[in-house]
């Protein structure tokens, strides 16, 4: 059948000027050779674009930050992808304390446009990733104990479904699309065009922090580190990695809603362990504060390819857990971003349950994710199966996994990213996409999955 639909939007097919730039993303591991992008300027082009999808049986990504850490999740050979990155309006009503945000911005716009007006968002590690795909899985970082992860204020969003349908969902309506979109990762129901948060007042200032300590002082590091992050303030939230033994280190970065003094203080249980070797405080406008912590993270000059991986830590690591990380850490490649990172879980996120979002891992202590990195293709195999086999052996102290850290060495991942959420997540999946046409190699399947 010919197709009765025109793509409309900024269309870029294979052979087109511009077609090279258009399919390199932050990890180059996750390059593909799209038949066609479309750069969607408003909601209809999504929708145009999905319809035409489907009537020339071509498969469907949906892009936002370029920031994807997996293979074809947000790119396919052969396929279209959808990139939303033009839907970059953002309106703030203080009035109500809501910001509409078009899934197009990018985490640092967003942030930096609301604190210049006074107003906190949530924000992960990296200004340049997408609000798109952030959101829908979850969107976690240092602000999280204080206001919640990023998915936690959602209240409202656009989304275009299979059929090229615009629905809104809130409260009211398509209350479950909501439920579900609130952790239940990107890519599953549709294509979001528009997401509406809750937002708060920002402090005039707060106190960042960043410290490094020698990398032969990692053990002594994290162990204090589990024991203190997950109970301290919950106005402090805490990011702390752990480098390859060939050239790296240990350093904490961090943010604390606050004075100085009041964080030197709570900072202690962990600034008096080991040798630190760099040492930063400092109390700055919140602007200013939100730039220490967000340093610029192109998309387009990034060398190295990722393979990552993610859990979440009941209670510390025992000592057979760290003989694991530094096995893993001696076999890194020196001289890349590879290593452990670990985020302070607790206080905002504890107020709600396992099941009042798609979003189950509430209950844990810390997050913990680690990545093998790589510049040369040939290392590709070897970083891959290190990052895997290391999960297969931290397993046993561990829970679940992040489904924004992807990682598809996963087998039966469903119950893994959504713990006892997956049944609900795939009754919904079923109601707004029962042909499975938004798909991947990790999505979530409808009960009955129809052939297209």
């Amino acid at each position: 059948m010919a197709s009765t639909t025109e793509l409309t939007g900024r269309v870029i097919f294979k052979g087109d000027p511009g077609y090279e730039a258009a399919r390199k993303n932050w990890d180059p591991h996750t390059d593909r050779y799209p038949k066609v992008f479309v750069f969607a300027q408003k909601t209809k082009d999504v929708a145009n674009a999905i319809r035409w999808a489907r009537e020339n049986k071509v498969p469907i990504r949906a892009r936002s930050g370029r920031h994807a850490l997996e293979k074809d999740l947000s790119q396919v050979n052969g396929g279209i992808v959808i990139d939303v990155s033009g839907l970059k309006t953002i309106k703030l009503n203080k009035k109500g304390g809501t910001v509409v945000v078009g899934t197009g911005n990018r985490v640092g716009k967003i942030v930096d446009t609301l604190a210049r007006q006074g107003y906190m968002a949530g924000f992960g590690d990296s200004p340049s990733v997408g609000i798109g795909g952030i959101t829908p899985g979850g969107g976690i970082g240092p602000l999280q104990r204080t206001i919640g992860l990023i998915s936690d204020n959602l209240i409202g969003l656009e989304m275009v479904d299979a059929k090229g349908r615009i629905l809104k969902a809130n409260k009211k309506n398509h209350s479950d699309l909501l439920w579900a979109s609130r952790g239940g990762g990107g890519g599953n129901f549709g294509v979001y065009t528009k997401y509406k948060f809750k937002v708060r007042r920002s402090p005039a200032n707060a106190t960042v922090f960043q410290f490094t300590w020698p990398w032969n002082q990692f053990e002594e590091v994290v162990k204090a580190w589990q024991r203190w992050a997950p109970f301290t303030s919950t106005k402090l939230g805490s990011e702390l990695s752990v480098g390859p033994k060939k050239g790296g280190n240990v350093s904490m970065l961090g943010i604390y809603l606050g004075s100085k003094t009041e964080a030197l203080r709570l900072l202690e249980p962990i600034t008096s362990v080991g040798t630190i070797t760099t040492k930063v405080i400092r109390n700055l406008p919140y602007l200013e504060a939100t730039k220490f912590m967000l340093a610029p993270d192109p998309v387009l000059t990034q060398k190295f390819s990722n393979q990552f991986s993610s859990g979440f830590g009941n209670k510390p690591f025992p000592d057979k857990a760290f003989k694991y990380m530094r096995e893993f850490l001696e076999k890194s490649e020196g001289g890349t971003p590879a290593g452990f990172f670990f985020l302070n879980w607790g206080g905002a996120i504890r107020r709600l349950g396992p099941r009042d979002t798609a979003f189950y891992w509430r209950k844990p202590q810390y997050y913990v994710e680690w990545n093998s990195s790589w510049v040369k293709p040939s290392h590709a195999a070897r970083n891959i199966a290190l990052a895997r086999n290391t999960r297969k052996k931290l397993q046993p102290y561990i829970v679940g996994s992040y489904i924004n850290v992807p990682d598809q060495g996963i087998k039966c991942s469903g119950p893994v990213y959504y713990g006892k959420n997956y049944a609900r997540l795939r009754r919904v999946k079923t109601k707004y996409d029962p042909q499975n046409v938004f798909n991947n190699p990790q999505s979530i399947k409808p009960l009955h999955t129809k052939k297209r």
